[in-house]
């Protein structure tokens, strides 16, 4: 069996990042830019099929700016084309937890290819992420000057997303008061985020603070990331936040089960009510591992170093607890700002 290292490398692209020419910027004045829009009808409008669930953004007063994870696996370039391929995946599975909190804008961006995340030797990962954040801040600048109107915002994100969510909240809203208030809450979700990452923005401490950060990485209860997964090696995820999505607290105790108000899997069919406990252990998120097959996403499919990665299901895993609790959380930024 190879080495994980060596399954990464396979991911490699051929050419150093600075010999290619990236597919051109999104123009985030065309509707096509954007995964989603809420005056259009999209994959974050979707609610599971079996459930009563309704989207609510046409009655919304917030906002939501969702960045999608990393889809792009590929040896071919070091960023993709923005593509729909994201809207069948990140878009429903994720996104849609929060159309009844929040009107969804989601871009679409030259996402940086999986092995970016993994490249410590050259420059090239860090220049693919770079391009692609490039992206992401024309996306939000435009949002600002042509959507939001002063509303209040959920920024939220998952894995790549995250960490461009993350950088957001560093150039936008740390040093920003006027900003930093419209903030209801930045779920930073599947990739570590330090305790202190910001001077001014903490990590919440209950399930309606707002003006503050969530985030949670979920692997199986007993079980570490790799020790030569890159980005999550035990010297960064040691030092990480972690909400309990059960309780939305900061604290280590185990939540049971029975404070999980439903899971949906990845057929996004119907929600199973205590799907999985949750407890912080050491910068992660242990969960049991749910007996459903559709929780069973890898980061990597077939990879035995990362059998134990729930990370596809971040929130799928909390689907319910995430949604009541957005949605909680803008009522509570509503009545402290009337």
């Amino acid at each position: 069996m190879l080495p994980l290292a060596s399954c990464i490398n396979l991911l490699k692209p051929g050419r150093d990042f600075a010999t290619y020419k990236p597919s051109p910027a999104p123009n985030y004045a065309m509707a096509d830019s954007w995964a989603a829009l809420p005056e259009r009808r999209d994959y974050a409008d979707l609610v599971p099929r079996k459930s009563t669930l309704r989207d609510q953004q046409a009655t919304a007063e917030a906002d939501v700016f969702f960045l999608h994870r990393t889809t792009f696996i590929n040896r071919k370039s070091w960023n993709a084309k923005f593509s729909h391929r994201i809207d069948r995946s990140s878009i429903r599975h994720q996104a849609t937890v929060f159309n009844a909190a929040g009107r969804i804008y989601a871009p679409r961006y030259r996402q940086a290819t999986l092995y970016a995340f993994f490249d410590r030797e050259t420059p090239n990962g860090k220049q693919a992420i770079a391009l692609a954040y490039e992206d992401v801040k024309a996306a939000f600048q435009y949002y600002l000057k042509h959507y939001n109107q002063g509303r209040p915002i959920i920024l939220a994100g998952h894995s790549q997303g995250t960490v461009h969510a993350k950088r957001l909240l560093h150039e936008f809203f740390e040093n920003d008061p006027k900003l930093r208030r419209q903030l209801v809450a930045a779920y930073l979700v599947g990739f570590p985020v330090k305790v202190k990452e910001y001077t001014t923005i903490r990590p919440c401490a209950d399930s309606l603070e707002t003006g503050c950060f969530l985030s949670w990485n979920s692997v199986s209860r007993g079980h570490e990331y790799p020790e030569d997964a890159g980005v999550t090696s035990p010297l960064i995820v040691a030092k990480s936040a972690v909400t309990n999505p059960l309780t939305w607290t900061t604290d280590s105790l185990r939540a049971p089960a029975s404070l999980n108000r439903g899971g949906v899997g990845w057929p996004f069919r119907k929600i199973n009510p205590q799907v999985t406990d949750a407890q912080e252990h050491n910068g992660l998120l242990w969960v049991t591992p749910p007996g459903k097959p559709a929780y069973v996403r890898y980061i990597l499919p077939g990879k035995p170093e990362f059998r134990h990665s729930f990370h596809l299901a971040d929130y799928g895993l909390f689907y319910m607890n995430v949604r009541l609790n957005a949605k909680a959380r803008v009522q509570a930024w509503l009545s402290a700002n009337k």
